[in-house]
């Protein structure tokens, strides 16, 4: 059991910290609104895994490969990396009197929104959580019990919880180290990536539409 506690440790953090749609957007709010804004979409995005993994851990993840259920999410989760790449390359950083004007309370809870909504629409967590038992099986255990789901859970999330500091704190250090010119082109930059992220989304979504 601790192998397998130590296996999905190391697992959350390769998950969490592979660049994708929740490290664009909490890079895209960080460098606008600083560390508490950047943890906020990891505390979010926390809250979108611990919910997936709940809904695979007891079986419902699988539902949501029908294609009926996997399409319209998938589409929604396109829409909205869309809406937050669009959204990024037209906004301009708030000068500092626009920042002490916004309270931070709204501010984070509009980034804890952002991390959950992403969680909750992005493909590959849904995925990765619905074919758990699958990755329980790589590592050795070929039929899991409801003790090996729950180790696999802990370890997984405990890592994902120290990723969310760990990555604010990163982006907290370019955001005090960045130009406002330097903090303009990273955010264009982060939006040309959502929109990616997007674009990606919209062509699975085809094929499985083609498929059908």
């Amino acid at each position: 059991m601790i192998s397998l506690f130590i296996s999905a440790f190391g697992l959350g953090f390769i998950f969490n910290a592979s660049p994708g749609a929740i490290f664009t957007e909490s890079l895209r709010r960080g460098v606008l609104g600083g560390y508490q804004a950047a943890l906020s979409v990891q505390f979010g995005s926390l809250v979108g895994d611990a919910i997936w993994a709940i809904l695979g851990l007891s079986g419902a993840g699988i539902l949501f490969q029908i294609p009926e259920i996997r399409i319209p999410l998938a589409t929604a989760g396109g829409l909205y990396l869309a809406y937050l790449g669009i959204q990024s390359i037209v906004t301009k950083p708030p000068t500092e009197q626009e920042q002490s004007s916004v309270t931070a309370p709204k501010s984070n809870n509009s980034a804890l929104m952002s991390g959950v909504s992403i969680s909750l629409t992005n493909p590959s967590n849904i995925f990765f959580w619905a074919a758990l038992g699958s990755v329980l099986g790589g590592f050795g255990i070929s039929n899991p019990e409801f003790a090996h789901y729950l180790i696999f859970f802990l370890g997984f999330m405990a890592s994902s919880f120290i990723w969310c500091f760990a990555c604010a704190g990163i982006i907290h250090v370019l955001h005090k180290a960045m130009s406002p010119t330097l903090v303009i082109g990273l955010n264009i930059l982060c939006g040309v990536a959502l929109l990616y992220l997007a674009y990606l989304i919209c062509v699975d979504t085809y094929q499985v539409i083609s498929k059908a």
